[in-house]
């Protein structure tokens, strides 16, 4: 049995210029699933936009820092299967790593680590950094999305430890 390392809260900000899956209303229908593991949580559908705002928090157990998110886009459809809008993953290794540490002498606002976009080895955007601010790391995430034509994700990461779990 995997021992629990702490929990990983992911919240789905946005997306941006997604893929357009429904011709008729010039839109799609998009939600968002998360998997880490055996776990799979799923955000909520929103309705004919193709640039949705979701700002929902959805809450990962942490047990294998080597195991990345993987993230997957679908479009919501009433009587056929989900359309695929794209997928991306992304690394937590440093997160955790930077996260299990004793951060209680480091400044309010510090960057930890800036993580840079890498051509076919991740799916940032944009430069992403770790940051100690107001007692929590976090990180903030903008990812590109693959086997689609378009749309990048916008996430906010941040560390919950557990009490009793050791550092």
């Amino acid at each position: 049995m995997e021992c629990l390392l702490g929990l990983l809260k992911v919240r789905v900000v946005r997306g941006v210029h997604l893929a357009i899956c429904d011709p008729l209303t010039h839109s799609s229908d998009p939600y968002v699933v998360l998997r880490h593991g055996q776990q799979k949580v799923k955000s909520s559908i929103k309705y004919r936009t193709c640039n949705p705002e979701w700002n929902e928090e959805l809450t990962l157990s942490i047990t294998n820092m080597m195991n990345p998110v993987k993230i997957e886009l679908f479009d919501h459809d009433t009587f056929t299967k989900d359309d695929s809008m794209g997928n991306a993953e992304f690394c937590i290794l440093n997160f955790v790593e930077i996260a299990k540490q004793d951060l209680s002498d480091v400044p309010d606002g510090t960057v930890m680590k800036s993580i840079l976009p890498e051509k076919g080895g991740n799916c940032l955007a944009t430069e992403s950094h770790i940051t100690w601010k107001d007692g929590k790391v976090s990180q903030d995430i903008v990812l590109k999305l693959r086997n689609t034509e378009t749309g990048e994700l916008v996430l906010h990461l941040s560390w919950v430890n557990i009490p009793g779990v050791a550092r």
